[in-house]
This record gives structure tokens, C-alpha cells and sequence, in this order.
């Protein structure tokens, strides 16, 4: 039986955090996303004062995370879970969602696609659905 590696503290996989590190932003993307941190929409702000905090099941939560040439609402890096609260604009650019989440998936990430409406509406259901995930998740990154 081969020993088990050991896991960090939120059951994150020591091997996809160092991978994860090697993933590559500009420092432009870097910037970016700090504005982004500072400039987000209602619904964003409520989600993360839902999610911040390991409020979530113990869960680590970032906001506008930086991935390659992406942005992300939020990540779960323990449950490699990307939530992207969408908007008005989202309907009109669903090629480009599409293509973004081409590329996460590249990177083994799974992206979740949530409204403004349900989070401001329906926020408990808003958080179980994201902890679903989490637990449908689980299971793959173990």
C-alpha cells in the first residue's frame, strides 16, 4: 500500500497547488484582477461575503483569481471549483464563456455558472448549489 501524501489543511492536493503555481499570469492579468477586486458587481460583493473567511464548509475561497489569460469570479483551489456569477453581458458573450471555460477545463478546473438573480434572490440556495459542487468535487480530487 503506498502512503498517503499529506494534505493541507483545507484538503487541497499538495501536487495540484505546485501545479497550480506554475500556471503563469502576466503581471498585466495580476493588475487587472485587483481592479476587478475593487470594481465588483452587488452580486459578486454578496457571494463573498458568503464565501470569505472559509465560511463555506471550511473551504478557501479567492476572488478574481487570475488563471492564463482568464479572470475568475471565484476559485476553490481545494476542490479546483471556479464559480462565475453572471450577468446581463454574459448573454451576449456565451462564445467567449465558452471558449473561457475551454480553458479552464484545460487546466482540470470545473466551472460553476451562476446569475446576479440568484444570488441576490436566492442566496441559501446559491450557497447550496456551490457546496453540491464542492462535494461532487471532492471525489475527484481525492
Amino acid at each position: 500500500m503506498t502512503p498517503r501524501k499529506p494534505s493541507i489543511p483545507d484538503g487541497s492536493d499538495p501536487d495540484f497547488i505546485q501545479e497550480h503555481r506554475l500556471i503563469r499570469t502576466s503581471e498585466r492579468m495580476q493588475r487587472l484582477a485587483r481592479e476587478l477586486r475593487q470594481r465588483m458587481t452587488p452580486a459578486e460583493k454578496v457571494l463573498w461575503q458568503a464565501l470569505r473567511g472559509h465560511q463555506l464548509d471550511g473551504l478557501r475561497f479567492r476572488r478574481q483569481h487570475p488563471f492564463r489569460s482568464c479572470i475568475v469570479d471565484f476559485y476553490c483551489p481545494a476542490r479546483r471549483l471556479v464559480v462565475e456569477v453572471d450577468g446581463l453581458i454574459h448573454l451576449a458573450e456565451r462564445e467567449a464563456d465558452a471558449a473561457r471555460g475551454a480553458t479552464l477545463a484545460e487546466l482540470g478546473l470545473r466551472v460553476l455558472r451562476i446569475t446576479n438573480d440568484e444570488v441576490l434572490r436566492d442566496l441559501p440556495g446559491t450557497l447550496e448549489r456551490i457546496r453540491r459542487a464542492c462535494e461532487e468535487q471532492e471525489g475527484r480530487t481525492s
